[in-house]
C-alpha cells in the first residue's frame, strides 16, 4: 500500500509539474551570476510587494501618521524584516517542492485539517480583496466623483477582464509598472512637504506604544505581512524555475530568489514608510485625524497643493487595481490548492476560485457603512489568520519529508517560530485593547 502510495503521489506531483509550465516562460534557460540575470529573475517579489502597499496597507499608515506621527514607522521596520524572512522561507517550499503552499498543505496534512486551514486563507483573500477595490473605489471617487459602489464595480470587471486576458508575464510587467508609479507618486508628495528627518529616523529603529495605539499597530502588521501573499509567493516564483534536480540550480535560484525578495520587500518599506511620515508631517502636524482616505486626499489639496490630491488619488488607484489582481491571483491558488490543483486560469477550479472571491468582496462592499473603519477591520482581520499561515508554513518548510536536505534549520525555525509567537501575541494584545476601542 505504501509503495502504490508513493507511486500514485509521484504521479501526482509530476502532473503538477507539468500544469505547472503556465508560469514557465523558459524551462530550459540556465540561471546565470550576472547583474542581467539577477535583473531578469526580479519580478514575483515586486508582485508580493503590490500585496502589502494597497489600499489597506494606505488606510493602517495614514492612520498611523495622522494620530500618532513618526512614532510608528518602527512598526514598518519590524513587519518587513518578518516579512522577507517568511516570504523567502515560503518561496524555498515552491522552489525546492514544485508545490505552492496550497498544495503542499493538501498533500502533507490530513485532508479534513488541510481544507479547514484553507478555507481560513480563503477568508483572508475575502477580507484583503475588499480593501482593495474598495481603495480603488475611493481613488475613482476622489478623482472622478464616481459614487463609491459604482466605482466598486467598475474596479472588479478591470480586473477580472486584465487578469482573464493576460499572460502571467504581462500581468508582471503591468504590476512593476504599476508599483513604479506608486513610488513616484509618494516622491513628489514628501517633496511638497517639510520632514522631520530625525524624528523619522529615530523612529524607524525605535519602538514606542502610544496609548490606545494597539489597533492602529496590529492593523500595520497585517497590512504589511499578509497571509495570502505567502500562498501567491510560494506559487508564483515558480515561473522562474528551471532544473529542479540539478541541486547547484536549485541553490542557486535560492539565492536569486532571496535577491528578488529582498529588493522587493525593501522598495515595499520605503513607500509604506512614505505613507506614514506624509500623514505625520501633513495631517499630524496640523494635528488633523483622518477618519478616510478620500478625506485624506481631500486634504491634501489646501494644506499641500491641487496637484497631490490628484497625484494621491492616481496612486491610489493603481494601488488598488495591482493588488486586487494579486489577491485574485492568491485567491485562485489558494481555491485551487483545496483539490490538489496548481494555479491555471484554464482550470475550472482557478477561474472559480478568482471570480467567486473577488466577487465576494464587491458585495460586502455594498453592505459597509463606514469605508475607512472596513479598511482598518479588514488589515485587522489579515493579522488574525496571519498565525495560521505562518504555522502551516513552519511545518512544512522543516519537515525532511516535505523539504528533503533542504529543510529549515533550526536556527532557521528558531526565527520563525519567534515571529509566529510574536504575531500571535500582538494579535492577543489587539483583542485585549478593542475591548475599550
Amino acid at each position: 500500500m505504501l509503495v502504490k502510495k508513493d507511486i500514485q503521489d509521484n504521479h501526482m506531483r509530476i502532473m503538477n509539474m507539468n500544469l505547472k509550465s503556465v508560469f514557465r516562460d523558459n524551462p530550459q534557460h540556465t540561471a546565470g551570476l550576472g547583474a542581467k540575470d539577477i535583473l531578469k529573475y526580479l519580478g514575483p517579489g515586486l508582485l508580493v510587494t503590490v500585496g502589502f502597499i494597497d489600499p489597506g496597507n494606505w488606510a493602517a499608515n495614514i492612520a498611523a501618521g495622522s494620530e500618532f506621527g513618526y512614532k510608528l514607522l518602527w512598526m514598518v521596520t519590524l513587519s518587513t524584516v518578518m516579512l522577507i524572512i517568511l516570504q523567502h522561507n515560503v518561496a524555498h517550499l515552491g522552489i525546492v517542492t514544485g508545490d505552492c503552499l496550497a498544495e503542499a498543505a493538501m498533500r502533507y496534512l490530513n485532508p479534513h485539517l488541510g481544507r479547514i486551514i484553507l478555507g481560513t486563507g480563503i477568508l483572508a483573500v475575502v477580507s484583503t480583496a475588499l480593501a482593495e477595490i474598495l481603495g480603488g473605489a475611493i481613488a475613482l471617487q476622489i478623482l472622478f466623483a464616481v459614487p463609491l459602489r459604482a466605482g466598486a464595480i467598475i474596479v472588479l470587471l478591470t480586473v477580472l477582464v486584465l487578469l482573464f486576458t493576460n499572460t502571467y508575464t504581462k500581468l508582471e510587467k503591468i504590476i512593476v509598472g504599476f508599483v513604479s508609479v506608486i513610488g513616484f507618486s509618494f516622491l513628489y508628495e514628501l517633496s511638497l512637504t517639510a520632514i522631520e528627518w530625525p524624528a523619522a529616523v529615530k523612529s524607524w529603529v525605535t519602538v514606542s506604544i502610544p496609548t490606545n495605539s494597539m489597533m492602529i499597530i496590529v492593523a500595520v502588521l497585517g497590512a504589511v505581512v499578509m497571509p495570502h501573499n505567502l500562498f501567491l509567493h510560494s506559487e508564483i516564483i515558480q515561473s522562474r524555475e528551471w532544473n529542479k534536480e540539478d541541486e547547484d540550480t536549485i541553490a542557486r535560484q535560492l539565492k536569486f530568489e532571496f535577491l528578488d525578495t529582498s529588493i522587493s520587500m525593501i522598495i515595499g518599506w520605503a513607500i509604506n514608510s512614505a505613507m506614514i511620515i506624509l500623514a505625520a508631517a501633513v495631517f499630524f502636524k496640523e494635528n488633523l485625524h483622518v477618519t478616510e482616505l478620500g478625506q485624506a486626499g481631500r486634504l491634501l489639496a489646501p494644506l499641500v497643493g491641487s496637484r497631490a490630491s490628484i497625484i494621491f488619488g492616481a496612486a491610489l488607484l493603481f494601488s488598488g487595481i495591482s493588488s486586487t489582481i494579486t489577491a485574485g491571483m492568491a485567491g485562485g491558488t489558494i481555491f485551487a490548492g483545496m483539490f490538489s490543483e496548481p494555479y491555471d486560469l484554464k482550470d475550472a477550479h482557478t477561474r472559480i476560485g478568482v471570480a467567486s472571491i473577488l466577487s465576494a468582496a464587491t458585495i460586502l462592499i455594498f453592505l459597509i457603512s463606514d469605508p475607512f473603519r472596513a479598511l482598518l477591520i479588514s488589515q485587522m482581520i489579515l493579522g488574525m489568520q496571519l498565525p495560521v499561515t505562518v504555522f502551516l508554513q513552519i511545518y512544512l518548510t522543516s519537515s525532511a519529508k516535505v523539504m528533503g536536505r533542504h529543510k529549515n534549520t533550526r536556527l532557521n525555525n528558531a526565527v520563525l517560530g519567534a515571529i509566529g509567537i510574536l504575531i500571535t501575541v500582538l494579535n492577543v494584545m489587539l483583542a485585549a485593547s478593542s475591548i475599550h476601542f
